[in-house]
């Protein structure tokens, strides 16, 4: 089975979970990348993420060139904003007819808002089988240790042993 990890990062937190996914599931990645890039700090990141998401913007992508339709198993990654996935996943998800996959969630917060983001993403892409769901509270300022080891776990739970 073929292993594909989707993810959204805007200050690293969410791509450290998605690297260490790919190491232990040996996936291939696709970092959903906008062309024009958000801000990353002040209340400029807040105000103009926030504005996205409640807009439903669909910012325009980079290209990529995998096919979707080759994977098995995909883990759907994103930074939550304003309780939900990030804007790049209303352009991904409007251009791409996810069906019949495994589909793993993980987020990334500073406080909250993942259960909105499943709930979300589960409404988008229905025709699936949802496998897991995990979050995390600012991943990069934790121990590195102990945020591989919840990623473990929880793929030892959901994906290895299923």
């Amino acid at each position: 089975m073929k292993n594909l990890v989707i993810f959204y990062s805007l200050e690293g937190n969410t791509k450290l979970i998605a690297d260490a996914i790919v190491k232990k599931t040996k996936a291939d990645v696709l970092e959903l990348k906008p062309k024009k890039k958000y801000h990353n700090s002040g209340f400029k990141k807040y105000f103009w993420g926030g504005r996205s998401v409640l807009f439903k913007e669909k910012p325009e992508l980079l290209s990529y060139d995998i096919n979707v339709e080759d994977y098995d198993n995909i883990f759907i990654g994103t930074p939550i904003w304003v309780g939900t996935y990030a804007p790049p996943y209303n352009t991904f998800l409007s251009q791409e007819d996810i069906c019949n996959k495994n589909i793993y969630l993980f987020a990334c917060h500073g406080g909250g808002g993942a259960d909105k983001f499943y709930k979300n993403i589960k409404e988008v892409i229905p025709k699936n089988n949802f496998k897991g769901e995990i979050d995390f509270k600012d991943p990069l300022e934790q121990g590195k240790e102990e945020v591989l080891d919840k990623i473990n776990t929880w793929l030892n739970n959901v994906y290895l042993n299923s």
